[in-house]
């Protein structure tokens, strides 16, 4: 292998670089619950998709159990 012999200028190695940058992710509105998700993906937060059920939302256990605490005892 050998080394090279000219400096790649910054504009050159820019100019190379320059369709490998990141895009800007589109996003929509959840029908349902008016968060932001991203086109045609059901909404990770009510799991609904085009304002139908389709995703079963599991809610995680530390939420859970503020939910048992809450209710007051009879």
């Amino acid at each position: 292998m050998s080394t090279p012999t000219q400096k790649h200028t910054k504009s050159r190695k820019n100019i190379r670089r320059g369709p490998r940058h990141l895009k800007k992710i589109s996003l929509g509105e959840c029908p349902k619950c008016k968060k932001p998700i991203r086109p045609h993906t059901a909404c990770a937060f009510c799991g609904s998709y085009k304002g139908q059920a389709a995703v079963k939302v599991r809610v995680p256990k530390s939420l859970r159990k503020a939910k048992k605490q809450e209710k007051p005892k009879k």
